[in-house]
């Protein structure tokens, strides 16, 4: 048996999986997974390998993140779901409607297309490989420390929500740091040539981001021939989180449709 995702179960209904992005998890998503769940949807917020409250392995790329979502949906009985992926988890989400499209009712991918994105993260990992949890003490030293390698406040809260007291005193991350940093290829790698999913699907955009760019409509149609493209305004590459209000209506009105 394989090891099971950590997930958080909200509401009733037809199921609905969100996948958080790189360095993220599901405590990200639980407002709008709320509201999907207040509109009869039941939702399932999943921590990806090597995040959040589920397990650590030295293994880690998008055919193994599609199996363990396949996993997990075996060992809760569901037998075909919507997926919403950001980021990271859209290129997971997009690898298990491929690999699985019996299982995949609709695919909604947040600002993320199929092709291969150049290594980005490093200033963010080497700001979080200088941290020395023997020395800080709190989230305040954690946060002052970053600062010497990540001005952007916001990227820094959205790291911190990760910290956690590994024991009485001593803080650590939930992510698996060691891992992740060996892997950051594995992150921008694009989804394998052949894959083909011919089901709906909704790729959103922010209008701030550069993730997606108009010409990536020939790789998206490629691998996703029913593929629609809409895009969230007032909204960089954290689009949920910039703009809920939008997001939740164009994915929501497509859940529906």
């Amino acid at each position: 048996m394989n090891p099971l995702l950590h997930s958080k179960i909200l509401g009733a209904g037809k199921p609905l999986i969100i996948l958080h992005g790189f360095l993220g998890m599901s405590d990200n998503w639980k407002t709008l997974g709320n509201q999907y769940a207040e509109n009869g949807l039941q939702v399932h917020l999943v921590d990806q390998r090597n995040h959040g409250k589920s397990f650590h392995s030295q293994d880690f790329n998008y055919d193994f993140l599609a199996e363990d979502l396949k996993n997990y949906l075996d060992q809760q009985g569901v037998k075909e779901a919507s997926i919403i992926g950001h980021s990271m988890g859209g290129k997971t989400a997009m690898q298990f409607a491929c690999d699985f499209p019996n299982m995949t009712e609709k695919l909604i991918v947040a600002d993320i297309s199929p092709k291969y994105y150049p290594p980005h993260h490093q200033e963010i990992i080497n700001g979080l490989n200088a941290l020395n949890f023997e020395e800080i003490k709190s989230r305040g030293e954690a946060d002052q420390e970053l600062t010497k390698h990540i001005t952007e406040y916001g990227t820094r809260q959205f790291l911190l929500k990760n910290l956690y007291w590994v024991e009485k005193g001593k803080l650590g991350f939930r992510f698996n740091l060691k891992a992740l940093s060996e892997k950051m290829e594995e992150i921008g790698e694009n989804i394998s040539s052949t894959a083909i999913y011919n089901g709906p699907t909704l790729f959103l955009r922010g209008d701030k981001s550069e993730y997606v760019i108009a010409t990536d409509i020939i790789e998206i149609k490629k691998h996703f021939p029913l593929a629609k493209l809409d895009t969230v305004e007032k909204a960089g590459h954290w689009l949920h989180a910039e703009n809920p209000k939008q997001f939740f209506e164009k994915s929501m009105n497509f859940l529906k449709s």
